[in-house]
């Protein structure tokens, strides 16, 4: 079983975007698929409302946002949405039931701000955990002409943590999160997307 999960203590940053997507690549590759919301918004739960019965089925997976609840049994990737504001004891208690977490980050200086303290805070349980857990940043909302684009990189250059892919901004996500069809729903994937993803889902894929 994969477990991953997508954190980031700042609201906005695209968890609930990169979290319906994963589950649906990967539930579209024939895997049995839950998909858990500790937010108290429960976006990703009422995703899973709006999705059309005709898709690749994703589950809802049912997790007490204080305590570990393990997927069901037939589970074969589950896929784990986090709050705003996840740190200090419950994030090590579901960093420890983890595989991969995923951090998007937009190349916004406040979000990057808010974000120091998190890396360090991760890169200090990723020690303690002895590289038990693969972390990597997935760059969300990104133009790479723009300067701040540039000044994310250099950012995430501070930190002993991979940045795995760079996702650009397209109404299409916005499309996704409202109607319950993601990109890897539809037909043919846009070239420029499938650059973008591969690295992303390629790190996931890969065992230890």
């Amino acid at each position: 079983m994969r477990r991953i999960m997508v954190a980031n203590p700042k609201g906005g940053s695209g968890k609930s975007t990169l979290a319906i997507h994963l589950a649906s690549w990967f539930a579209r590759n024939d895997e049995l698929v839950y998909l858990a919301d500790l937010d108290r918004q429960q976006s990703t739960r009422n995703w899973l409302k709006e999705r059309p019965g005709h898709l690749a089925p994703i589950r809802h997976w049912d997790v007490d946002s204080d305590e570990f609840d393990k997927p069901p049994a037939n589970c074969t990737v589950a896929v784990l949405d986090t709050p705003a504001g996840l740190h200090g004891k419950r994030l090590k208690l579901f960093l420890n039931e983890m595989d991969k977490v995923l951090v998007p980050v937009s190349p916004s200086r406040f979000d990057m701000l808010a974000c120091r303290e998190f890396f360090e805070e991760l890169s200090e349980m990723k020690a303690v955990r002895k590289d038990r857990v693969d972390i990597g940043v997935v760059g969300m909302r990104v133009d790479p002409r723009t300067i701040a684009s540039r000044q994310l990189v250099d950012f995430l250059q501070q930190f002993d943590l991979p940045l795995i892919a760079c996702i650009r901004q397209a109404q299409r996500y916005v499309h996704a999160v409202e109607t319950g069809v993601t990109l890897f729903d539809g037909g043919t994937v846009d070239p420029v997307d499938q650059i973008q993803w591969k690295p992303l889902l390629d790190w996931l894929v890969r065992r230890r």
